[in-house]
């Protein structure tokens, strides 16, 4: 159970609140590249942190996010016109660059100076691994660029997607790191999967349906390690890091693509639920590409030309009876993804964690939320820089593996946790 203050304090994320501005330190997922994908494109809508903006790429090709309201009179530059290294507002024309300086008031005499003192508020952005990057903080704190593995391996290596989550991005993290679910509410996915099925660890998550977890704590974040039984004398190990403030990573299956999500807040009571796949050592196939297109693996089908999940909540999620009753769907949703959000979305926008009842399952969540809570504190009371910012931090792996009952995994694992160029995963 969680007292309601520390409830309150991980679930807001508004500018000035503490967690608000610890996600403000880091690069965050903000686009797909797909969404701005020439000079002069379409601008596009964005909100994170509760903060409404719209973005664009301009004639020579730079990024900007800045305040979605015309500095004039408040229309929205979602309607403006992207020409000419700006985006100009085209009610009366007033046009603004990528960092949110005001250019040009047509209506002003030549020698006024007033569209040097309009500046809306602008953030920088940045694209790697096929996604647009943002940093909402502070300038004298940018961090390094993200070095997420998938980032950095060959684009045919990866695959990112993205969906709307309507919870607070909290629920759907906590979800990320919950390794006991697996056996009951993705027990189908396990055969059926074309991402999942035919790993030797499904036998093994099925075979022992009482995981026992042991948290390890990280310089980024934690490690969430899963034991389950496993051969005689040998465990069975998933070993799920967490890297703050928001990044997950699932351990793989055999030689399947490894996966994993970012969780991030649109505001209290929505989250964006970044999902990526990628291979260190391999060109995705087109199978596996297909695949994902289709919704397979941590992916979903969309309403279409909308990143809202085509099994949503005002359609119960196109829940099946039947194949609930008969087992062929554990929980009569259809899909990763949607079993995930379907049960994570049920709790409400905001759950009461004081309602609680914990066990020793929940180990990692309770040490994530302890390190979040510690964070915010030193960020907002000391100025102190949180976890998670270094590159070093950020280039780790899941992991799969089975070990000696006498083995610590974290020792065992270690080099397999690296992410290191062409260096093969390790997975069952």
């Amino acid at each position: 159970m969680l007292k309601k203050e520390h409830n309150e304090l991980l679930t807001r994320t508004q500018s000035g609140t503490p967690m608000g501005e610890l996600f403000r330190r880091y690069w965050l997922p903000a686009l797909l590249s797909s969404e701005l994908p020439n000079p002069d494109c379409p601008p596009v809508r964005l909100q994170l942190l509760g903060e409404k903006l719209i973005t664009f790429r301009d004639t020579s090709g730079k990024l900007g996010a800045m305040d979605e309201f015309c500095a004039h009179r408040g229309v929205s530059l979602w309607f403006g016109r992207n020409e000419e290294n700006g985006l100009r507002c085209p009610y009366h024309g007033w046009k603004f660059d990528v960092t949110g300086q005001c250019v040009d008031v047509p209506s002003e005499p030549e020698d006024s100076q007033l569209s040097k003192r309009v500046k809306l508020k602008s953030y920088p952005m940045i694209e790697r691994g096929g996604v647009v990057w943002i940093y909402m903080g502070p300038p004298e704190f940018t961090p390094h660029l993200p070095e997420w593995e998938f980032a950095t391996v060959p684009s045919n290596q990866s695959y990112m997607s993205k969906r709307l989550q309507e919870c607070n991005w909290l629920q759907a993290l906590e979800g990320g790191i919950d390794s006991s679910h697996v056996s009951f509410l993705h027990r189908g996915a396990l055969k059926t999967d074309p991402l999942f099925k035919g790993a030797k660890g499904n036998d093994y998550n099925m075979r022992d349906l009482k995981p026992q977890f042991e948290v390890e704590e990280v310089e980024g974040g934690l490690l969430v390690g899963v034991r389950r039984k496993a051969e005689a004398g040998h465990l069975y190990w998933r070993i799920t890091p967490w890297i703050m403030p928001c990044f997950t990573m699932v351990p793989p299956r055999a030689d399947h693509p490894l996966h994993g999500h970012f969780w991030v807040p649109i505001d209290d009571e929505n989250c964006w639920a970044w999902s990526f796949d990628y291979h260190p050592t391999r060109a995705l196939s087109a199978h596996e590409v297909e695949a994902m297109d289709a919704g397979a693996g941590v992916h979903c089908k969309y309403v279409p030309g909308t990143f809202i999940p085509l099994a949503n909540k005002r359609n119960d999620y196109l829940m099946d009876r039947d194949k609930q009753r008969s087992g062929e769907l554990y929980s009569g949703v259809d899909g990763i993804a949607i079993q995930d959000s379907s049960l994570q979305e049920s709790m409400g926008p905001i759950v009461d964690r004081s309602r609680e009842n914990l066990t020793g399952t929940d180990r990692g969540i309770v040490q994530t939320r302890r390190r979040l809570i510690d964070a915010a504190l030193a960020l907002a009371e000391h100025g102190t820089p949180p976890p998670g910012l270094k590159p070093e931090e950020q280039k780790i792996r899941s992991v799969a593996i089975v070990l000696p009952e006498d083995q610590a995994y974290a020792v065992a694992a270690r080099e397999a946790l690296k992410a290191e160029p062409g260096k093969p995963h390790v997975s069952v």
